[in-house]
């Protein structure tokens, strides 16, 4: 249940709490229940009516409008939900609050829709309140009331749509989430790479650091709001810890060779990462409570790289060209018992454990193309979602049914990465705004 948001310098200013007020209703048995299973195949998005949330005046009219927009865009996204057109709209805002006239959204095919109302509070704060119907049954399926500062609107819009996505899936959603990653600007002879966070839908985009150094694969903390990231002063790696919500920065380690992508181990505790002495590169794990630093591999001159931690810690996935190409390989979190699991045809690289612990994302490099895929842990289901000249950088939501990416194409003026998200099915892969050029997404767990 979430309870409050963190002030901080990185977060909107002015806001004081977020607060689940109550269950305005309890889902009632419905002889037609809406559900989507989202683990068999390719759905059918159900089609959901989401008219603007009322408001008593102009101010709260708006935030109703908007809120219902950012709801409606994030439900869309998921690829399992259709909006109805507006457009098509029998009864207003105001009537919907007294009794949604059932037989008028069925003729439009609604399965399900969306009630809401937003009224400010004598002490500034705003009350957003929503229900959730299932038209065909006529039962609430779920209504919730929240209550927040009027800047952080957009958030609470974002976990109403968390509540519906788990009330028709069974499963959390992930829209109240951020990503932070790697804004790119310049020409390509001097590009400026610096640290930038933003909401999972582009909005609240925001840089970091100040881009008197080159920052390079951030990583999320899976416990808290904090990251990992590799950053170069003076042509010498180093590796960083920031905290999003105070901003506190602290140096990790000063590494005499290249480092690689740190990544943060299931607990938080620790993280591994990749280390070069240019003739090989190995995986080591760090303790961050007590900075001890313990060697994972070793293979003579091989390239062994980007490790990833499974869910439960116990073991760990990298990539590795031991066995003359580049593939990926899974060991036991001591080092023990290292093997490989792809064996498609081409190069594999940046694995990524599902936070559900039941896949692998991955990079393949062949025939010219660059390909996001998914594996099971024992290297079986091979399943390539999207092809692109260029494309790297897997990252899950937190559901573990979304993978976030960056790729992008040659042009005159060289390369111009972009972020896109694809879900499971690999049928519904989007474009996310940013403001610069972007790569490298980390995606943040569900926010406090």
């Amino acid at each position: 249940m979430k309870t409050s948001i963190q002030h901080s310098a990185f977060s909107i200013r002015g806001f004081l709490a977020l607060a689940l007020l109550a269950l305005l209703g309890i889902a009632q048995p419905a002889y037609a229940d809406v559900h989507v299973d989202i683990t068999q195949g390719t759905p059918q998005p159900i089609p959901i009516a989401i008219p603007s949330f009322f408001g008593a005046d102009g101010n709260e009219a708006q935030y109703g409008r908007d809120i219902a927009q950012v709801v409606s865009d994030d439900l869309v996204r998921s690829g399992l939900f259709s909006a109805v057109d507006p457009r098509s709209f029998v009864q207003d805002a105001s009537s919907l609050l007294v009794q949604p006239h059932f037989a008028d959204w069925r003729v439009l095919n609604a399965q399900v829709l969306v009630v809401g109302k937003v009224a400010a509070q004598t002490d500034g704060r705003l009350k957003v309140e929503f229900r959730l119907w299932d038209v065909f049954s006529e039962q609430q399926m779920t209504g919730l009331a929240y209550f927040t500062v009027p800047g952080n609107w957009r958030r609470v819009a974002h976990i109403v749509a968390d509540a519906i996505y788990k009330r028709i899936t069974g499963e959390d959603g992930y829209f109240d989430t951020r990503i932070v990653y790697i804004s790119e600007s310049g020409p390509a002879t001097n590009r400026i790479k610096r640290l930038a966070i933003m909401d999972q839908d582009g909005a609240n985009s925001r840089i970091l650091s100040d881009g008197r150094a080159m920052v390079l694969t951030p990583r999320f903390s899976p416990t808290m709001q904090q990251i990992t990231y590799m950053a170069y002063y003076n042509n010498r790696p180093r590796v960083y810890l920031f905290n999003i919500d105070t901003g506190a920065q602290t140096v990790l380690g000063n590494f005499d060779h290249m480092t690689f992508a740190p990544r943060f181990s299931p607990d938080g505790h620790g993280v591994v990462f990749g280390l070069s002495d240019g003739s090989d590169s190995n995986i080591y794990a760090m303790d961050l409570r007590t900075r001890r630093i313990e060697r994972l591999t070793s293979s003579g001159t091989a390239i062994n790289s980007a490790p990833c931690y499974s869910p439960d810690g116990q073991h760990i996935t990298f990539e590795s060209d031991r066995g003359g190409s580049q593939q990926i390989y899974v060991m036991n979190a001591d080092g023990s018992n290292p093997h490989r699991i792809s064996f498609g045809e081409g190069n594999y690289g940046t694995p990524v454990w599902s936070p559900r612990g039941d896949l692998i994302a991955f990079t393949k490099m062949h025939g010219g193309s660059f390909y996001i895929g998914v594996m099971r842990p024992d290297g079986s289901g091979e399943r390539e979602l999207t092809e692109a000249w260029h494309a790297e950088g897997p990252t899950w939501s937190p559901n573990g049914r979304v993978i976030m990416f960056f790729k992008d194409s040659p042009s005159s003026r060289g390369t111009s990465p972009h972020l896109y998200s694809i879900d499971l099915t690999g049928n519904n892969e989007r474009e996310i705004p940013t403001p610069t050029d972007a790569s490298d997404p980390a995606w943040s767990p569900l926010l406090p």
